[in-house]
């Protein structure tokens, strides 16, 4: 495909309140926006999320890469987030040239979304689920082990293992038995802390807990030891990883960022070795299409089984700001795809220029 333009465009999203994790805390995302146009001026989006927070290439160094990529057109040794804004910009100039979405013309389809809640004292949060929960959601995914993210924020704020588990509790309290909880510890626990964890919060229902140790021979012990389903996140980044958790047992599920593994074509593949659900890299509006389209085509996968489970792309609420003119909209606890070919994104010519960096 011939292209006549290509623009590589940094910019940063704040949000509304910091964000944070066992990993740390961010206050702005910042994202780089993939712009490439043919011959004939039809133009396809892309998107690429440097993760800052689990050491990953900076910003600075996928700006460089995607203007290389531009001169020289070559895709062979980028970055996973890189690589996930060129498949991305490509496949959004293929669907709008032929008039189609990415999805195959699934326009009047949804998705339906988890919602995020930001790591806090257990009161807060439940607080918070409770309004998520009246914008319609019923999955519901807690970070928890962030203690020293958390304090650096919040002055005085202790994550123990025992606020962990009461944070699980307040939130079942306030949401009654009838909605879904899931917990994320981005690898904060060790091993001993995880099963001990993990087994205070059986009674509690969880759905599953993402990532609750580092590496899957640690997550293949825990998996044995408890009887809440984990999913893996940063162990499974490739189809090799998604095959070895599959052979030792780590996990029953992946959730699957585009911008660590490396855009659509690498989730679909890992998804049909392991039962998935897409989620989101704290995306612009961009990346948030890209992966509600392969939301949608997860039920052509080897594992359709995995419609049950909510996905992780309601996390455009956590911004305070857009660069879209046009986006996916968020109702209902349900993620809609907007209208138009390949992903239906419009820019905001001025909002992206005031988010620039």
């Amino acid at each position: 495909m011939r292209l006549s333009s290509v623009e590589v465009i940094p910019y940063a999203l704040p949000f509304k309140e910091p964000y944070v994790t066992a990993r740390g805390v961010l206050r702005r995302r910042e994202m780089v926006l993939l712009r490439v146009r043919d011959a004939d001026g039809v133009v396809g989006l892309g998107e690429a999320v440097p993760l800052a927070l689990r050491g990953g290439v900076s910003l600075a160094e996928v700006v460089r890469e995607l203007d290389g990529w531009g001169e020289h057109g070559e895709a062979q040794g980028l970055s996973a987030p890189a690589r996930c804004a060129v498949e991305t910009a490509l496949m959004d100039l293929r669907g709008r040239r032929i008039g189609d979405g990415l999805g195959e013309g699934k326009r009047d389809e949804t998705v339906e979304c988890n919602a995020t809640l930001v790591a806090g004292p257990a009161a807060e949060v439940a607080a918070e689920a409770e309004r998520w929960a009246e914008g319609g959601f019923t999955t519901f995914k807690l970070k928890l082990g962030a203690e020293s993210a958390k304090t650096r924020v919040q002055q005085g704020f202790s994550r123990t293992r025992e606020a962990d588990v009461e944070q699980v509790r307040a939130v079942r309290a306030a949401l009654g038995s009838e909605v879904r909880i899931r917990v994320d510890a981005n690898e904060a626990w060790d091993l001993e802390t995880a099963k001990a964890t993990l087994a205070e919060l059986e009674p509690f229902g969880v759905e599953l807990a993402e990532q609750p140790v580092a590496g899957l021979e640690a997550m293949a012990a825990l998996a044995a030891s408890t009887s809440i389903p984990l999913a893996a996140d940063e162990s499974v980044a490739s189809l090799d990883e998604a095959e070895e958790a599959v052979a030792l047992g780590a996990c029953a599920y992946t959730g699957i960022k585009f911008s660590k593994v490396g855009g659509p074509a690498e989730a679909l593949a890992i998804a049909d070795v392991l039962p998935a659900y897409v989620t989101s890299a704290l995306d612009g509006p961009v990346g948030i299409a890209a992966a509600a389209q392969v939301a949608l085509s997860l039920a052509e996968t080897t594992h359709p089984e995995r419609l049950h489970l909510a996905h992780g792309l309601a996390t455009q609420r956590l911004f305070a700001e857009t660069i879209a003119a046009v986006e996916c909209e968020l109702r209902d606890g349900m993620l809609h795809l907007p209208p138009g070919p390949g992903l239906g994104i419009e820019i905001d010519e001025e909002a992206l220029h005031a988010h620039r960096i």
